[in-house]
């Protein structure tokens, strides 16, 4: 059976540890579902190339053509890794702007991991008070191991490093478990949200 699984990343920078981190988290559950048995397709989202289709969006009320390809490859996901930097102790602004023209449905009882990096491990408290109550809110299901990385887990091979990997094959184990067990997403109905007139009527 062919999986997919979409992975929002929201770091700024590139290089970009958040990004890394993603990566990381999406090879290690493409690994667990290839042993379950599936075909796996990962599409990685950098919201950081969306910024001011996300920004139009939210003025306007509808998202351009680009970024509703985008968020479509969320919906259509069999699951879903979402990672973010931390700015003042919780996710960063793209990040829940992401989220915020995401359709509030279509999380529902999708499986998804959390991660986040900081500069400090002080920061690891966003995955608890931030993200997770997040996607509560959204309905998913979240996966209890959540991941953090911090400036120490990014250094030499050392006990830091094999911590990181420990928690990220655990994560990825979960959540390739949670998708493996759930049947696909249903195919988009295209009569199920028609377009509304007032977008297809030019502007007066």
């Amino acid at each position: 059976m062919r999986r997919t699984i979409a992975v929002v990343a929201a770091g700024l920078r590139q290089p970009s540890s958040t990004r890394l981190l993603a990566d990381r988290l999406a090879e290690a559950t493409r690994r667990e579902l290839e042993r379950l048995g599936a075909k796996v397709e990962i599409d990685t989202i950098e919201v950081r190339d969306h910024g001011h289709d996300l920004v139009n969006n939210l003025v306007v009320g509808y998202p351009s053509e680009e970024l509703e390809r985008v968020l479509r490859k969320v919906a259509r996901a069999d699951g879903l890794i979402a990672v973010t930097p931390t700015f003042t102790a919780s996710y960063n602004g793209l990040f829940k702007m992401f989220f915020d023209v995401l359709d509030d449905t279509v999380l529902i009882d999708k499986p998804v991991l959390i991660a986040a990096t900081g500069g400090t491990a002080r920061h690891s408290l966003v995955l608890e008070h931030g993200l997770r109550p997040l996607f509560s809110y959204l309905r998913a299901a979240v996966v209890p191991t959540g991941v953090f990385a911090g400036p120490e887990d990014w250094g030499v091979a050392g006990v830091t490093e094999v911590s990181l990997a420990r928690r990220v094959h655990r994560a990825a184990a979960e959540l390739a478990r949670e998708v493996d067990r759930r049947d696909p997403p249903a195919p988009d109905d295209p009569f199920d949200s028609p377009e509304p007139f007032s977008r297809l009527l030019p502007p007066s």
